[in-house]
């Protein structure tokens, strides 16, 4: 049994997200099995780093399937890529210890978030930012300053997404960035797990705090409340990107 760790970027545009659904062949999973399936001949499932939703993007996915039989990592790139469309693309392949799993093994992800305060329309960019309508002017500081609120470890459920969501909603964020790019602000998050939809609600909520609509020292109570109605609104699947995964050296 090989197991094979891939690294996959992709435009979420017109797919369903990534897990694989009954309903719906339109998945970046989905498409991953198929051409698999067709050139190993057999069977497969691949394990995703996380389940991005329908929309969202990813520079630096990472998954992995176990085949029966071995193949060349560099060929079987190759002829992966070819039969996926020009939407998705595998940039790595490589062998790994069999014990590796793509989400279990994981130890902290990257996310961005772009929003365009231009006053041009992002003819090129349009697929992968959030256009800020009508463009107001932010208070970047302010929104800086609840960013370092939800640094750390804290009960997320404010910020989740699913409301019949069991399990424990503590996660930890590392860092948490506002940056500046010409006609761009991007939010830049890193932690060790993240709820559905999460940095799409503190994207909502972070903007919110910089049109003044709510005060950076919000960010407590709302964290406190663990209620989703606290926090602010889900910002749309399209500005929001996973850059990368990290995992501990072998």
């Amino acid at each position: 049994m090989q197991n094979l760790k891939m690294v996959i970027r992709y435009d979420g545009t017109r797919y369903s997200g990534w897990q694989k659904q009954g309903n719906t062949e339109n998945t970046i999973q989905g498409k991953l099995e198929s051409a698999i399936s067709r050139i190993a001949g057999q069977a497969v499932e691949v394990h995703g780093s996380g389940r991005t939703d329908a929309g969202v993007h990813a520079m630096g996915q990472v998954a992995n399937v176990k085949l029966k039989t071995a193949v060349d990592p560099a060929e079987f790139r190759r002829k992966l890529n070819d039969l996926l469309s020009e939407d998705i693309a595998v940039t790595e392949i490589c062998e790994v210890p069999e014990r590796f799993h793509a989400r279990l093994s994981a130890v902290r992800k990257t996310y961005q978030y772009r929003l365009y305060i231009g006053d041009a329309k992002p003819v090129f960019d349009r697929r992968q930012v959030t256009v800020l309508e009508p463009l107001p002017s932010l208070n970047i500081e302010a929104m800086r300053r609840a960013a370092e609120y939800l640094r750390g470890i804290h009960d997320f459920t404010s910020f989740c997404g699913n409301p019949s969501f069991k399990k424990s909603a503590v996660r930890r964020i590392d860092s948490l960035e506002i940056i500046e790019e010409a006609d761009e602000l991007v939010i830049r998050v890193t932690g060790d797990g993240f709820l559905q939809n999460m940095v799409r609600i503190i994207t909502g909520t972070l903007i919110e705090v910089g049109k003044g609509a709510m005060r950076p020292e919000e960010i407590r109570d709302i964290l406190a409340a663990k209620n989703r109605k606290n926090a602010g609104p889900t910002a749309p699947a399209k500005g929001l990107m996973l850059v990368g995964v990290e995992y501990t050296p072998s």
